[in-house]
C-alpha cells in the first residue's frame, strides 16, 4: 500500500510539470545523448606504455602480434592524428598536468633520480581534480616527475594509492635503477614505502596483479575509479620471458625480436585488465584509453615506420604516438579518427567526462576533445607547440647578424616577392652563422674556423634595421630581452684583425636570425593553415619582462574557414604562385604605417633555438629536431655502419643538410616529413616563428638543477627514496639551470679510435649472439 501511494504521489508531480513518467525518462536520456556524458561518470582506464612506436602495434604492422590491442582499436576509435612528447618526463608532466612543458619549468630533458626536481608544487593535477569529483584514484607502473621530496611522490599528487617506480628505468626482475656507474639502487615503491621483497617477479605481470587486485577490491557501484596502469615496458632493458620470444623466432635481428616479445607482454597485460573490467562489473561504465609516452628507438629494437626519426626527436617518429579509445560509451564506435590531437588533451577531456570542474585549472594547454572522439565532431585543437628549449642550442662565438633582399627597389608586389623568397632561402641554408658549431639531421658537426672575419654585406641589400618608421623592431629570444638603447647599426662587426688571404663568399656566412620582408597581399588571400579559429595578432612592442598572466589574456584563436585537405588540392595549393598567408594581413603591420611603406618585418627568432610547432596542416623545426633518418623495420642493424646513409644519399629532399637549422612539412600532405618546402613558402615559415615567439613569452625559466649527491642509495639502505626536507626549496636555492663544466672550460676530446670502436663493437656482437640461443 505505501509503495503503491508513494508511486500515485510521484505520479501526480510529473503530472504537474507536464511530464509523464515514460516522458520524463525519454527526456533525460535525451539530455544524456544531447551532452554525450551520462549521468553517472564512468571509470577511468588510462593505460600508459613506454617507448612504443607508431609501428609497434598489430593494426599497423602485422608481424607484431597483438591481437587484444587489435580488438579493442577495431571496436573503439583508433587516434591516428595523435601526439605525445618525445621523451618520457615531458610526456608524462603534461598528461598529470594538462600543460605544455614550457609552463612546468620541465623544457629540457628528463627528470634523472639524482636531480631535485619534480611537478610545480602550485600546480593541480589531474587525480587532484577527479578525486575533487568524487573518484578513487590508483596508479601502478612508473612515474617518472620526480621525488627528491615527500610531496612530489605521487601520493602527494592526488593519487589515493601508488605501487611502481619512481625513476625512467628498471631492471624487470631486480628493480635496480642506475644513474651513472655505481650509482644503483633498488626502486620498487607501495605507497611511500619501499616494496622489499619483490626481486624476481617480471614488472609488467607484476603491475597487472596490482591492477586486477585493485579492481577486486573496488566496489564500482560505489564511487568512479580512475587508475593509471603506466607500464615500464617495452623501455630498455630488453627483458622478455622466453616464452614470449618464441613467436618470433623467425626475426633476425635480436633486439627487434624481443622487443615484439615485449610487446606481447603488453597485450597480454591488457586482456587480463579488460578482463577484470567485465568480470567485476566496470566494463559497461568504463572508458579505456591506450597511448604511448613517445617514440621507439630503433637502436633498441623499435620502430616508427614509416615515420620520420626516433625517440629524442621533434620529427614525426618521435612525437606521433599510437593510441585508440575503448569504450561502450562511445557514440560512434568502429573508425577511426584523423582529428589533431595531443596529449594534454587528457587532463580537461577526462575531467569533464567526470563531472568535474576545470574552471579553476587555469592556464591549461589542452581541450576537451570527447565530443570529437565519441561523436566525431571537429578538434577545437588546431595547433600544437612541440616544444621550445632554449638549452638546446649551440654556443655562440660571433655575434648574429641580418641581412635581407631590399623588396621594395620596384615597389612591385613581384619584387617583394623574390625578395621575400631570396631572404628566406638565404636564412634557411645558413640559417645558424652565429654559432661554433652546426648539428645537422645526421648528427654531423661542422666547426667554424678560427679566423676572425668582417662581414660584409652583399650588394643590393639593405639592412632590416634600416626602419621607415620611428618604432623599433623588438628581438624575441629565450630570455626576451630588451633591444639596447643605443643606436643599431647596420652591420655589427667583430674587432680589428688581420687580413685573411681568402675570403669566404657571402653565402657561407653564418646567421641564426630569421627575418624575411613579409609579403604584399591582396586582401581576399585564403588562409594556408586549414584552421578555423582567429589568430592572435602580434605586437610590434613588448616588454622586456615575460610573465604569464598578462599572456593569458591575448586571444588564441584563430581564423579562416577550414580549408579541404585532399591531396589534389594540396598539390595544386603548393604549386599555386599565390601567396597565402597563414595569419591575416593585419596581424603584420604595425598601426599607423602610412601608404607606400613597408611594414615592420615580425619578432626575429633565434633559429638555433630547438623548437617545433605544428599550426593547421604546416609543422615547422629549429635548431636541431635529433637525427632525421627513416628506419624501416626490416633493414634495423645488426651493424649500425653504412645502411644509415642510403636514404639520405639517394634522396632528392636532402640536398645539403650543412648549416640547416628550419624544416617547414605540410604534415597532411607530406606525413614522412620528405618534402621540405622551408624554400617554397618563407610566408608560413614567418608566421610560424611569431607563433613560436608568441609562445615562447609565456614561458617559464628552465628548471633543470644539479645534481644531489645526498640522493645516493648508499645512503639510504641502497634504494632510491627522497632525501630533501619538506621545508627546502631547492627551486629557489638553484635558481635555474645546471650549467656543466668549470670555470666555463671544456675539457679537450681524445681523438676516436675508429678501429677499437668496431673490434669492441663486433666483441659484443659476438657475444650476444652466443648468449641469444632462441
Amino acid at each position: 500500500m505505501q509503495a503503491a501511494a508513494a508511486l500515485t504521489a510521484l505520479t501526480v508531480l510529473l503530472s504537474i510539470d507536464g511530464l509523464a513518467p515514460h516522458q520524463f525518462k525519454t527526456k533525460q536520456r535525451s539530455d544524456e545523448e544531447t551532452t554525450g556524458r551520462t549521468k553517472n561518470p564512468p571509470h577511468i582506464i588510462f593505460i600508459l606504455t613506454d617507448d612504443q612506436g607508431f609501428n609497434d602495434i598489430g593494426y599497423h604492422n602485422p608481424t607484431i602480434k597483438t591481437p587484444t590491442l587489435d580488438k579493442l582499436a577495431a571496436e573503439g576509435v583508433k587516434l591516428e592524428n595523435y601526439y605525445v612528447q618525445p621523451i618520457c618526463t615531458p610526456s608524462r608532466s603534461q598528461l598529470i598536468t594538462g600543460r605544455y612543458q614550457i609552463h612546468t619549468g620541465l623544457q629540457h630533458s628528463i627528470i634523472r633520480p639524482s636531480q631535485p626536481s619534480c611537478l610545480p608544487s602550485h600546480m593541480d593535477t589531474l587525480p587532484e581534480r577527479l578525486r575533487e569529483a568524487g573518484y578513487s584514484t590508483h596508479m601502478v607502473g612508473k612515474w617518472h616527475l620526480g621525488f627528491y621530496r615527500r610531496a612530489c611522490l605521487p601520493t602527494r599528487k592526488g593519487f589515493d594509492s601508488f605501487f611502481g617506480s619512481l625513476t625512467g628505468s628498471v631492471d624487470y626482475y631486480s628493480y635496480g635503477s642506475c644513474d651513472g656507474p655505481g650509482l644503483c639502487g633498488y626502486d620498487l615503491h607501495d605507497d611511500e614505502g619501499v616494496a622489499w621483497g619483490q626481486e624476481g617477479k617480471y614488472s609488467t605481470t607484476l603491475f597487472t596483479q596490482r591492477a586486477r587486485k585493485i579492481l577486486e577490491g573496488h566496489d564500482p557501484a560505489d564511487r568512479p575509479l580512475f587508475l593509471l596502469l603506466s607500464l615500464q615496458a617495452v623501455h630498455t632493458p630488453l627483458q622478455p620471458p622466453k616464452s614470449y620470444i618464441y613467436p618470433y623466432r623467425d626475426m633476425a635481428n635480436v633486439a627487434r625480436r624481443k622487443f615484439a616479445a615485449m610487446v606481447s607482454t603488453v597485450d597480454e597485460a591488457v586482456r587480463n585488465v579488460t578482463y577484470a573490467l567485465r568480470k567485476f562489473g566496470y566494463y559497461r561504465n568504463s572508458v579505456i584509453v591506450y597511448s604511448t609516452d613517445n617514440g621507439a628507438q630503433p637502436f633498441t629494437g623499435g620502430s616508427n615506420w614509416p615515420l620520420r626519426g626516433r625517440k629524442g626527436t621533434y620529427w614525426e617518429g618521435g612525437v606521433r604516438g599510437v593510441a585508440f579509445v575503448h569504450s561502450p560509451l562511445l557514440r560512434r564506435r568502429r573508425r577511426v579518427s584523423k582529428a589533431l590531437l595531443h596529449i594534454t588533451d587528457w587532463f580537461p577531456t577526462l575531467v569533464g567526462l567526470a563531472g568535474g570542474n576545470i574552471s579553476q585549472s587555469r592556464g591549461l594547454d589542452g581541450f576537451d576533445v570527447w565530443p570529437t572522439i565519441s561523436e566525431g565532431k571537429e578538434s577545437p585543437r588546431q595547433e600544437i607547440l612541440h616544444n621550445i628549449d632554449p638549452l638546446h642550442k649551440p654556443p655562440a662565438e660571433t655575434t648574429a647578424w641580418d641581412a635581407s633582399r631590399d623588396a621594395s627597389r620596384d615597389g612591385s608586389r613581384d619584387a617583394s616577392r623574390d625578395g621575400s623568397r631570396d631572404a628566406s632561402r638565404d636564412a634557411s641554408r645558413d640559417g645558424s652563422r652565429d654559432g661554433a658549431s652546426v648539428s645537422t639531421s645526421n648528427g654531423t658537426t661542422f666547426k667554424k674556423p678560427k679566423k676572425k672575419k668582417v662581414l660584409k654585406q652583399q650588394p643590393k641589400q639593405k639592412s632590416v634595421f634600416k626602419l621607415k618608421t620611428t618604432k623599433k623592431p623588438q628581438t624575441f629570444s629565450h630570455h626576451a630581452k630588451p633591444l639596447p638603447k643605443k643606436g643599431l647599426k647596420p652591420l655589427l662587426r667583430s674587432k680589428p684583425a688581420p687580413k685573411a688571404k681568402t675570403k669566404a663568399p657571402p653565402h657561407s656566412q653564418q646567421r641564426s636570425r630569421y627575418r624575411p620582408q613579409p609579403e604584399v597581399q591582396s586582401s581576399g588571400a585564403p588562409s594556408v593553415s586549414g584552421t578555423s579559429r582567429p589568430k592572435p595578432q602580434i605586437p610590434s612592442r613588448s616588454k622586456s619582462r615575460r610573465t604569464a598572466s598578462q599572456n593569458q589574456n591575448q586571444n588564441l584563436s584563430q581564423s579562416g574557414p577550414p580549408q579541404p585537405k585532399s591531396k589534389a588540392q594540396l598539390k595544386l595549393g603548393l604549386k599555386s604562385d599565390s601567396r597565402r598567408t597563414l595569419f591575416q594581413n593585419q596581424n603584420m603591420s604595425q598601426a599607423g604605417t602610412p601608404p607606400g611603406s613597408h611594414p615592420t618585418a615580425p619578432p626575429v627568432w633565434d633559429t638555433l633555438v630547438q623548437a617545433a610547432i605544428r599550426v593547421g596542416d604546416w609543422k615547422l623545426l629549429t635548431g636541431d629536431p635529433g637525427h632525421g633518418d627513416w628506419v624501416p623495420a626490416q633493414v634495423l642493424p645488426t651493424l649500425p655502419g653504412r645502411w644509415w646513409n642510403l636514404e639520405r644519399t639517394s634522396s632528392l629532399v636532402y640536398k645539403s643538410s650543412a648549416n640547416k637549422n628550419i624544416w617547414l612539412f605540410n604534415i597532411t600532405g607530406d606525413p614522412y616529413e620528405r618534402q621540405d618546402l622551408a624554400d617554397q613558402r618563407p610566408d608560413v615559415v614567418q608566421r610560424l616563428l611569431a607563433r613560436l615567439a608568441f609562445y615562447n613569452r609565456t614561458a617559464v625559466p628552465v628548471y633543470f638543477p644539479p645534481d644531489d649527491p645526498r640522493a645516493n642509495p648508499s645512503r639510504h639502505a641502497g634504494a632510491w627514496v627522497p632525501w630533501a626536507d619538506e621545508e627546502e626549496d631547492a627551486e629557489g636555492k638553484y635558481r635555474g639551470v645546471y650549467k656543466k663544466g668549470k670555470n666555463g672550460k671544456k675539457k679537450r676530446k681524445k681523438k676516436k679510435c675508429r678501429l677499437c670502436k668496431l673490434k669492441s663493437f663486433f666483441l659484443k656482437l659476438n657475444t650476444g649472439m652466443m648468449s641469444n640461443r632462441i
